[in-house]
């Protein structure tokens, strides 16, 4: 047996180069840890906890705030910890082979291979990344100041590999946006209120009501206005006595007035303004009585918008011009419906009832055949909400409309259609609006 490889092993153990360069080793191990956990915290940590972070005086802030800025430019965050994370990785490894075979000759190349795939595994990326993630906000305002450091440091070797990475996509027909794949808060806040829900941890209202909120600048009136047919009016050229016995017996405080045609609205009466018109002609010795009575002496102006317009823009409409009534119509300028600011609060708090509204079923659930017996007037989004289903709106705004855009014809009582995952049969139809639906969801 050649006692030789087993002298210089020996040779080599006594070297203290040899420790040196294990020294070495060990600490480029710990920069790459630092630089995976780094990675992971600061990709993983939400710009809104930063930002609530950076908001409170405590010792964290200015991490928190450093971590933001961090985050500004992804492409130069990310460049500059791998940038980093590879220089290390690739010179503890070179490192290790020349360590390895300095004493195992040259088998040291396979027994480095295995031992530095291991090291770097268990210590260089999944120990600090799990300890990354479990807490990555805490994390990221840490580590912000150097990891800050070395990007700005490691700069302009990032910035030309920048250029490269985009030269060559662009050869594919790839043109990078810094921040085209950022999420936008609005979509952040929808999923993590969806989550939330789906884990247990967020009430359905409470999602309703928040992501009620977030959609009304996606919104139209259209989608939650009264239709026309629905909408009560006063005729202006009527007797006085009807005028006043229609306001009395309507359970609206705001009614429209017509004349002729209800297309032609000329105004609009308030009960309260009604009330004392009607007070001030009656009451007294030389009080002239109802015949005296002139609607448009107690009418307003009524407030016409159009159909497109987005709840989130007509609800601050409605605060700016302290009313609460408007008039929806087209863009040929007939009459739609209206919309009122409870309608738009409706669309976030849910259903607002008083004394006077008519009185419904509280909760809507399936019958002994799992089907859901509906009005076919039913807003989509209503029903949605209530039965916390995700039937699509983009192409109705109630779910009687959305059978007939999907059946292409106006059915008749009993057919079924099946389509999204539901099933919808035809209950009750008056002449060609569908009044009453049964819906059952497939599977």
């Amino acid at each position: 047996m050649d006692p030789t490889p087993l002298t210089d092993s020996v040779s080599a153990l006594a070297d203290p180069g040899t420790w040196i360069t294990a020294a070495v080793i060990l600490f480029l191990l710990l920069c790459s840890g630092f630089f995976s956990g780094s990675e992971t915290a600061l990709t993983a940590a939400s710009r809104g906890k930063l930002r609530s972070m950076a908001d409170r005086d405590e010792p964290g802030a200015k991490g928190a705030e450093r971590a933001l800025t961090l985050k500004e430019d992804n492409e130069r965050l990310i460049g500059g910890i791998l940038l980093g994370n590879n220089l290390v990785n690739i010179l503890a490894t070179s490192l290790a082979t020349a360590l390895f075979t300095a004493l195992l000759g040259e088998g040291g190349i396979a027994a480095a291979t295995l031992v530095m795939t291991a090291l770097v595994l268990i210590f260089a990326e999944v120990l600090p990344k799990t300890y990354a993630i479990n807490d990555p906000e805490r994390t990221a305002s840490r580590i912000a100041r150097p990891i800050g450091l070395v990007i700005a440091i490691m700069a302009p070797v990032v910035s030309l590999v920048r250029i490269v990475v985009r030269g060559v996509l662009r050869l594919f027909g790839v043109r990078i946006d810094a921040s085209a794949n950022m999420l936008s808060v609005h979509e952040e806040i929808m999923g993590a209120l969806s989550l939330g829900h789906q884990e247990g941890t967020v009430e359905k209202e409470q999602r309703d009501r928040l992501l009620g909120a977030l959609d009304l600048h996606e919104r139209t009136v259209e989608e939650i206005m009264l239709h026309r047919s629905g909408i009560e009016m006063i005729d202006a050229d009527a007797d006085p006595e009807e005028i006043l016995s229609q306001a009395l017996q309507s359970s609206h405080t705001r009614l429209p007035v017509y004349r002729g045609e209800p297309e032609n609205v000329i105004g609009v009466i308030h009960a309260k303004d009604l009330l004392r018109a009607v007070d001030r002609l009656t009451r007294g010795d030389n009080a002239p009585g109802l015949q005296g009575f002139k609607i448009m002496d107690v009418a307003v102006k009524p407030y016409f918008i159009p159909e497109t317009t987005t709840l989130d823009d007509q609800l601050r409409q409605f605060l700016k011009r302290h009313t609460h009534f408007a008039l929806v119509i087209d863009e040929y300028g007939a009459l739609r419906g209206l919309i009122t600011l409870e309608d738009i609060l409706e669309e976030i708090v849910g259903e607002i009832t008083d004394e006077f509204d008519v009185a419904e079923t509280p909760v809507l659930a399936p019958g002994p055949d799992g089907n859901f017996v509906i009005d076919g007037a039913m807003t989509i989004r209503d029903f949605n909400r209530a039965t916390d289903f995700s039937l699509p709106d983009d192409e109705a705004n109630t779910v009687a409309g959305l059978v007939i855009h999907e059946a292409q014809s106006i059915p008749v009582v009993g057919q079924c259609f099946s389509f999204h995952g539901f099933r919808f049969e035809v209950a009750e139809r008056d002449r060609n609006r569908l009044t009453r639906l049964k819906v059952r969801k497939l599977g």
